[in-house]
C-alpha cells in the first residue's frame, strides 16, 4: 500500500470510486461530474490542501481530502475532511489516510477539523469515533424522542441548546426539521453562538452576515 498526492489525471480513477456513493445521501450530488470537472476539483482543492490517493495493487483503492469548511476569513483555521473508499479497499484504508491528513493539517496552521457524516452510516460512525470525532449534541422538541441514546448522544430538550452549545464549544450546527421550524431553530442556534449551520430544510434561512449557513 501507498499513499500519495493525487494529481488531476487521477480523475478517471477517483471518479470510479466517487460513483459508488452518487446515487447515496452522501454525496449532497445528484448528477456524477465529468473527468475534466473532476480534475479541475482536485487541482483546486491541491493548491491550498492535502488530497491523498491509496495505490494498492497496482490501483487506487480509495482517497481523502481537507478543504475549506466555509469561505469567511476567519475559518481559514479549520478544514473540513473527506474520504471515500472502492468497496473492495482493504480495511484500515480510511483510517490511514485520514491520519495523514490530521498529521498534515496542524502542520498548515489549521486548528480544527470537522467532518460531516449522513447518518445512518456504522462504518462511517466507527472511523470517526476512532479518531477523535464526536456528535457534540442532539437536541428535539419531541418528548417521546428526548432522552433517548442515538450512537452515544443522548437527546437533549432544544431548551438547553444554548448550555450545550458553550459548554461543549460546538461551532456547526445540522438542521433537519420542517421547513414550518426551521427559522426557528436557526434562530436559537445563532443565539446559542453556532457559527455555521448546515440546513437540510427547504426554505432560505434568515441570519446575521457572521453565520455561515451550508445548503
Amino acid at each position: 500500500m501507498r499513499i500519495r498526492l493525487a494529481r488531476p489525471e487521477d480523475s478517471a480513477a477517483l471518479l470510479r470510486i466517487y460513483a459508488q456513493y452518487i446515487h447515496s445521501p452522501v454525496t449532497f450530488e445528484y448528477a456524477l461530474p465529468t473527468e475534466p470537472e473532476f480534475a479541475a476539483r482536485i487541482g483546486r482543492i491541491s493548491e491550498t490542501y492535502p488530497y491523498l490517493v491509496c495505490e494498492e495493487n497496482g490501483g487506487i483503492s480509495g482517497y481523502a481530502y481537507a478543504h475549506r469548511q466555509a469561505q469567511r476569513e476567519a475559518y481559514q483555521w479549520n478544514a473540513e475532511l473527506s474520504v471515500y473508499l472502492d468497496a473492495a479497499a482493504s480495511r484500515g484504508r480510511g483510517t490511514r489516510l485520514y491520519r495523514m491528513l490530521l498529521d498534515i493539517l496542524p502542520l498548515q496552521g489549521v486548528r480544527s477539523a470537522y467532518a460531516l457524516v449522513t447518518l445512518p452510516n456504522a462504518a462511517s460512525e466507527r472511523l470517526h469515533a476512532s479518531l477523535g470525532f464526536r456528535t457534540m449534541g442532539l437536541f428535539d422538541v419531541d418528548h417521546r424522542i428526548i432522552g433517548q441514546n442515538v450512537g452515544g448522544v443522548v437527546v437533549t430538550p432544544i431548551s438547553e441548546m444554548e448550555e450545550v452549545v458553550r459548554r461543549e464549544g460546538i461551532q456547526i450546527g445540522i438542521i433537519t426539521t420542517p421547513a414550518a421550524v426551521a427559522q426557528q431553530v436557526a434562530d436559537q442556534m445563532v443565539a446559542a453562538g453556532i457559527k455555521g449551520i448546515l440546513s437540510f430544510a427547504p426554505l432560505r434561512l434568515s441570519v446575521p452576515d457572521r453565520i455561515f449557513v451550508f445548503r
